[in-house]
């Protein structure tokens, strides 16, 4: 693949747009709850919710503005409850280290543990990993996993000293309170049901993306993953089911990566060994309950084989 950089506008109209979509959405569906059924309106905001974290990963790195502190601010609201912006994109950032891409301990978003680390997990925890290469267990499971660790970081940080995610819990919390007796206040939309029946299972369908888009390799170029997703999807996650690309120019807004990745489509497939998956559907097809691979290390690592393998983009859903 060439080196270039695309220019990027000074106004990044496309981003703003979905921003825009995002707020305008968000506001229309809480505050006509209860105007039409239920179901209908907490499915939208599902989406709706997953969409604005697919929005927020985009603020990581720096869109729609070059102002890290506008950014920051564009980001703080907490539409999603769960998780806080400033932890994300630390996290995120980190993650960004390729050359340590799905090692425990070093990639922060990492869904492997080591042989030695399974050794010392009792038979319920190890479940729980396996659980999480599932689309089920990613789900329903993988939120309740996330809140919890997110819960155990912060003790343990004040306990230690670290006052750092006490001033990022600090800002959080209120501006998750202020949210949810806005809600109470002037909405039909309950806190309880915007947490659990809302923002709970938008955290699972944001999750599902990441179900499977690293994997263990001997070469960190082949760990990362190419879904040759259908649209809705690309839309949802805001393109970043091209993850290669992503990796590669991760400073590449969301609405130029396809067109980056067509360009060289079979030189992206041929650097990334095959790691080519045709759809969000195919892992909901194949891997609702049978997890992708297996959550413990090889030693040494190897890439997995059963959907590791080249998948024809013919078989897109």
């Amino acid at each position: 693949m060439q080196d270039n950089t695309t220019p990027q506008p000074a106004i990044e109209w496309p981003t703003w747009l979905v921003w825009l979509a995002i707020w305008g959405m968000w506001l229309g569906l809480v505050g006509s709850y209860g105007s039409i059924p239920a179901w209908i309106s907490t499915g939208l905001l599902i989406v709706l919710l997953a969409w604005y974290m697919s929005f927020q990963h985009e603020l990581t790195h720096g869109h729609p503005t070059r102002n890290e502190a506008l950014n920051r601010l564009i980001g703080l609201p907490p539409l999603a409850i769960w998780y806080p912006f400033d932890t994300y994109r630390t996290d995120h950032l980190k993650h960004h280290d390729d050359a340590h891409l799905t090692e425990p301990g070093v990639d922060t978003e990492s869904n492997y543990i080591t042989p030695e680390q399974a050794a010392t997990r009792g038979a319920v925890a190890l479940w729980l990993y396996k659980s999480q290469r599932t689309v089920l267990g990613r789900l329903l499971i993988g939120p309740a996993i996330v809140i919890v660790s997110l819960g155990t970081r912060i003790v343990r940080g004040m306990l230690a000293g670290d006052w750092v995610q006490f001033r990022i819990w600090a800002v959080h919390l209120p501006l998750v309170a202020l949210l949810l007796w806005t809600l109470e206040r002037f909405t039909a939309l309950s806190a309880w049901h915007y947490c659990f029946g809302v923002a709970y299972p938008a955290l699972g369908l944001a999750m599902l993306r990441s179900l499977y888009e690293h994997r263990p390799g001997a070469l960190p170029a082949h760990r990362t993953v190419i879904n040759e997703a259908a649209a809705p999807w690309r839309l949802l996650y805001l393109n970043n089911n091209y993850h290669v690309v992503h990796h590669a120019y991760p400073e590449l807004p969301w609405y130029q990566i396809p067109a980056r990745y067509h360009a060289e489509r079979a030189a992206w497939q041929a650097g990334n060994g095959g790691f080519v998956l045709p759809g969000y559907v195919y892992l909901i097809r194949h891997f609702a309950w049978s997890p992708v691979d297996n959550p413990v290390l090889a030693a040494p690592a190897t890439a997995p084989q059963r959907a590791a393998k080249p998948v024809r983009a013919a078989a897109k859903p």
